[in-house]
């Protein structure tokens, strides 16, 4: 159902709000530079800090700016599956092709617990339902049994894993079988997730460099093996640098190099070091994203 690279957008601000042209734009560039799918309102986007008109706001432009021309993944996770319920609405209503949803974080549900969020969503929406698996935030994983149990669900359609255990993805098809959706939500192990039977990726780093994040994809897809390690290689580097510090600052400061949004952040996040700025600026020199002029940086393209 999905595949390829998509790409977790990040959500400009310009004075404390969203910052629409900018994002919309985004959006736009990321279709042109070949992006096989876009997912608003994830972590990366800073969904913690939005308000839910916000939220829901940057759902709609989202789905506006593209046009039908990529699949949109909106998220509507939260802690409260009654407020998980009704993002998931508000996004179906909106024209999202899927809904990304994150394990309750904070609560630490049981694996029961789990089962029950996610069956009232699946319940309540006819809509896709992507599990965004992700223990390092939520503090909760999900088993592969339970998810076993929740793909008998007819609207639970896959899972975003972010666990960077690539016995997963085996693990994960062995027992629910091909057809389940298994896209990575680590850029740095998605070669070794694809080979394991993986769909694709939910990322990162395909905010800045659209174009290499799809090249490699779609070297994957029709067989060339050894192209999509050529091109893994030459991102890893980034791949690295952006997680240096907690995202979405390191890609948002990416993002910044390029023009295509403002610094600013929400608190808790703040600006990244400037350790960390120059490791960002350096890696994203190496994979080709910027050059070095007369001491100043410019996008190559």
């Amino acid at each position: 159902m999905f595949k390829g690279s998509l790409t977790a957008l990040i959500t400009p601000f310009r004075d404390g709000k969203i910052d629409e042209q900018a994002f919309q734009s985004l959006v736009d560039w990321q279709i042109k530079e070949g992006s096989h799918g876009l997912v608003p309102v994830g972590t990366t986007g800073e969904s913690p800090t939005l308000s839910h008109v916000e939220h829901r706001r940057v759902v709609e432009l989202c789905i506006e700016a593209a046009a039908g021309r990529v699949p949109v993944i909106a998220g509507t996770g939260s802690n409260s599956t009654a407020e998980a319920v009704s993002l998931t609405q508000h996004a179906k209503q909106a024209g999202a092709d899927g809904a990304l949803v994150v394990m309750p974080y904070y609560n630490k549900p049981t694996p029961e617990g789990q089962y029950q969020h996610f069956k009232a969503i699946n319940d309540a929406v006819d809509l896709p339902v992507i599990i965004y698996n992700i223990p390092g935030r939520s503090v909760v994983n999900r088993s592969v049994e339970t998810m076993a149990r929740l793909a008998e669900l007819p609207n639970i359609v896959g899972v975003k894993d972010a666990t960077a255990d690539l016995t997963r993805p085996s693990l994960t098809r062995m027992t629910i079988g091909n057809d389940f959706c298994q896209l990575s939500g680590e850029d740095g192990t998605i070669l070794g997730f694809l080979a394991h039977g993986g769909h694709g990726c939910i990322s990162v780093t395909a905010n800045v460099a659209p174009k290499l994040c799809a090249a490699f994809h779609e070297a994957w897809m029709r067989g060339d093996a050894a192209g999509a390690l050529a091109i893994h290689d030459k991102l890893m580097p980034l791949h690295h640098a952006l997680f240096v510090e907690t995202s979405p600052g390191p890609v948002k400061y990416a993002a910044t190099l390029l023009g295509l949004c403002g610094p600013e952040l929400r608190l808790p996040m703040v600006e990244v070091t400037d350790a960390t700025k120059q490791r960002v600026r350096q890696a994203m020199e190496e994979v080709g994203l910027l050059a070095a002029e007369g001491g100043a940086w410019r996008a190559t393209s």
